[in-house]
């Protein structure tokens, strides 16, 4: 049987306060884009990136 690790809820996370990655920014400036929002992903923690990016997946069909 192989067991899966429980995702961790970003406001768990240790670096959860950092600031976002490269490749979340640019995930999310796309996703924002198809999803017809404006959004400064560099305004963003990578914590909060992780949600939104989570959001924007449900809005736009990507999930």
């Amino acid at each position: 049987m192989t067991e899966r690790n429980p995702e961790k809820d970003p406001a768990d996370w240790v670096t959860g306060d950092q600031p976002v990655t490269g490749p979340q920014e640019s995930y999310l400036s796309t996703l924002a884009q198809e999803a017809g929002e404006e959004l400064d992903p560099s305004e963003l923690t990578k914590a909060e990136a992780s949600v939104k990016i989570d959001e924007l997946q449900e809005k736009t069909g990507r999930s």
